[in-house]
C-alpha cells in the first residue's frame, strides 16, 4: 500500500512537472513568435542568379526616370531623345581653357552645381553596379551607362590638376533671374573652384567618391577611362583629406544652395568606394579603425542625402560584412560591425512595426522629413531599404533585430514597394509624382525648358511670360521626380511652386536605383570586381 502509493504519488509529481514545462515551452514559443511575428517563415530562402520576373509598373516608371536624366543634359546632344532638348552651355569652362560643357543642369534652373551633381553620379553608379543585370532586362542599363558617363565626363575636365576642383558652373543670382530656355542662355556664366587656398573637403571627397564608383561601372566596358576615373578619384581623396576644410566655411556663397553641414561624411564615404574600387586595405582601416570612431557617428540613424552620407556608407560598409571582409583584422572587422549594426538601426528606423520606428511620416504613410523636396528623403531611404534587402537575401541572413523584435528582409523589401508605390499614385491624392507616368500627374512643373515652347527664343526677361501663365507646361519633363506633397499628403501644382514642384537631377539618381531594385528579383554581387 505504502510502495503503491509512493509510485502513484511519483507518477502525478512527474505528470505535474511535465504540464509546467509544457506551460513555459508554450509562454517561450509565443514569445518568439511575437518577437519575429512580422517576418514570415524561418530562414532567407535563396535569391535567384538572374532576374526574375518583372513588374510591368516599376519597368515603365524606371524609362521614364532614366528619361529625366536626358532632360538635363548640358552639352552638345548627339542622339537626343527628348524632341524640345537641343545644344546648350557650350562655352563653359572656356574662360579658363577647359570643356566644361557637359554635365547636367541641377533642377529647373541651368546651374551646375558641382556638390550634388557628384552625388548623383555615386548614387547612379552605385544602383548600375547593384542592379544592373535587372537594368538590363528592361533595357535601361545603356541608358543609364550613357548619362552616368555625361556626368563624368564633367568632372574629370572638372578636376585639371590635382588641388584645383571645379565646383560650379554659373552665378545662381544671375540663373535665377532669367527665365529661359538652355539653348538660348545669354547671361554670364562664371565659374567657381576649391584649391589649396579655398579648400573644399566635401566637395573634392564627394567627387572622389564618383569617381571611384564610376570606375567600377566601366572597368569591364572601358578599362582605360575606368583607370583615368580612379585616379582622380585618389587625387581628390588626397587633397579632400589633406585640406580638412568645408567648402561652405572657403565659399560662403555657396551657402544659400547647397550647404554642407560637414566634410567628415564625405570623406567616410569616398574612402568606402575607394576601397571597393581597389582593394587597397588602407581605405578600409581609413573608415573603421582611424577614423570610425571619430566621423562615422556609429548608432545613430541619419538620413542620406546629398548632404548627409553616413547612411549611405553604412549600407555600403554592410555589404563587405554581410559578405565577409577579406583579411581583415580584428579591428577592421570590429569597425565593420559597427557600421552594419548602425545600417540595421537606420533600418529600424524605417520600418513602421519596428519600436524605433520614426514618427515622421505623412497620413498617407511617406516619411516626410522636410518640406522643401518632401520626396528625397523617403525615396532615397527606400533605395536604401531594398539595397539591404537584397544583401540579406544574397547572404543568406535570416533576420535583423530591432529593440529585441525581428524583421526580415520581406519587410524591408515591402517598406520600399510603400514608398515607390506612393510616389507612383498610391496616396491621398491619387497623383503620380513622377511625371509622365499615370494619367495624373503635376502639370506645372517647375522647369524652365519644360514650360517654354521649343520654337520659341525668349530673352533672360521676356521668358516670365511662361512661367507665369496659367498654361500646362507645351513640354512634358518626361520622368521628373517633383518635390513632392506636403505633410498632409496635398500637393499644389503651380509653376510658381518650386517648393513642390521642382524636380532635381540628384532625387532622379535615388529612383532610378529604387525602380531598378523593385523592378525585378535578383541576386546581388559580393564584390564589385
Amino acid at each position: 500500500m505504502g510502495a503503491d502509493s509512493k509510485s502513484k504519488g511519483g507518477w502525478c509529481g512527474w505528470f505535474i512537472v511535465l504540464v509546467v514545462v509544457l506551460v513555459i515551452a508554450g509562454a517561450v514559443a509565443l514569445t518568439v513568435v511575437k518577437k519575429t511575428h512580422h517576418s514570415k517563415g524561418g530562414a532567407a530562402a535563396p535569391v535567384p542568379g538572374p532576374p526574375g520576373a518583372i513588374t510591368q509598373k516599376y519597368a515603365d516608371a524606371l524609362k521614364l526616370a532614366v528619361q529625366f536624366l536626358d532632360v538635363q543634359k548640358s552639352g552638345k546632344l548627339v542622339n537626343n531623345p527628348i524632341s524640345w532638348r537641343g545644344d546648350s552651355a557650350l562655352a563653359d569652362g572656356k574662360a579658363v581653357s577647359l570643356d566644361l560643357s557637359k554635365g547636367m543642369y541641377d533642377a529647373g534652373d541651368h546651374m551646375k552645381f558641382g556638390f550634388p551633381m557628384a552625388f548623383t553620379a555615386s548614387v547612379l553608379s552605385w544602383a548600375i553596379l547593384e542592379y544592373g543585370d535587372q537594368m538590363s532586362v528592361v533595357k535601361q542599363l545603356e541608358p543609364a551607362q550613357e548619362s552616368l558617363k555625361r556626368i563624368t565626363d564633367y568632372l574629370i575636365n572638372a578636376h585639371p590638376s590635382d588641388n584645383v576642383l571645379y565646383i560650379q558652373v554659373g552665378d545662381p543670382q544671375l540663373d535665377h533671374k532669367c527665365w529661359e530656355r538652355p539653348e538660348n542662355m545669354s547671361e554670364k556664366r562664371p565659374l567657381t573652384q576649391v584649391n589649396t587656398s579655398s579648400p573644399g573637403a566635401d566637395v573634392a571627397a564627394e567627387t572622389a567618391a564618383a569617381m571611384a564608383a564610376a570606375s567600377l561601372v566601366f572597368k569591364t566596358t572601358d578599362s582605360t577611362y575606368s583607370g583615368s576615373l580612379l585616379k582622380h578619384a585618389k587625387q581628390l581623396f588626397t587633397f579632400a583629406d589633406t585640406y580638412r576644410v568645408s567648402y561652405s566655411a572657403s565659399i560662403p556663397e555657396v551657402q544659400t544652395y547647397y550647404n554642407s553641414t560637414g566634410y567628415e561624411d564625405e570623406l567616410l564615404w569616398a574612402a568606402s568606394w575607394l576601397y571597393h574600387a581597389t582593394g587597397d586595405k588602407s581605405y578600409l582601416e581609413y573608415v573603421t579603425v582611424q577614423n570610425g570612431k571619430a566621423f562615422a557617428d556609429w548608432g545613430n540613424p541619419t538620413w542620406f542625402s546629398w548632404d548627409n552620407k553616413l547612411a549611405g556608407t553604412q549600407v555600403l560598409l554592410s555589404r563587405i560584412n554581410l559578405f565577409g571582409a577579406k583579411a581583415a583584422s580584428n579591428a577592421q572587422n570590429s569597425g565593420l560591425q559597427m557600421y552594419r549594426k548602425t545600417a540595421e538601426a537606420v533600418m529600424c528606423g524605417l520600418l513602421p512595426s519596428s519600436p524605433t520606428a520614426t514618427k515622421s511620416r505623412t497620413d498617407g504613410g511617406l516619411i516626410w522629413v522636410s518640406q522643401w523636396n518632401s520626396l528625397q528623403h523617403p525615396v532615397a531611404s527606400a533605395f536604401l531599404a531594398v539595397l539591404y534587402s537584397d544583401y540579406m537575401l544574397t547572404s543568406q541572413t535570416a533576420t535583423f533585430s530591432c529593440n529585441g523584435d525581428s524583421f526580415s528582409p520581406e519587410d524591408l523589401r515591402k517598406f520600399a514597394t510603400s514608398q515607390a508605390d506612393y510616389v507612383l499614385g498610391n496616396n491621398p491624392m491619387n497623383m503620380s509624382y513622377l511625371v509622365g507616368y499615370g494619367s495624373k500627374y503635376p502639370r506645372y512643373v517647375h522647369h524652365r525648358g519644360a514650360s517654354i515652347p521649343a520654337y520659341a527664343n525668349p530673352g533672360c526677361n521676356d521668358g516670365f511670360q511662361w512661367l507665369s501663365t496659367t498654361n500646362p507646361n507645351p513640354n512634358v519633363a518626361v520622368g521628373a521626380l517633383v518635390g513632392g506633397p506636403f505633410r498632409n499628403d496635398t500637393y499644389i501644382d503651380s509653376r510658381n511652386n518650386s517648393m513642390q514642384g521642382e524636380p532635381s537631377t540628384y532625387n532622379s539618381a535615388s529612383v532610378v536605383g529604387l525602380l531598378s531594385g523593385l523592378v525585378t528579383t535578383s541576386s546581388v554581387v559580393s564584390s564589385f570586381t
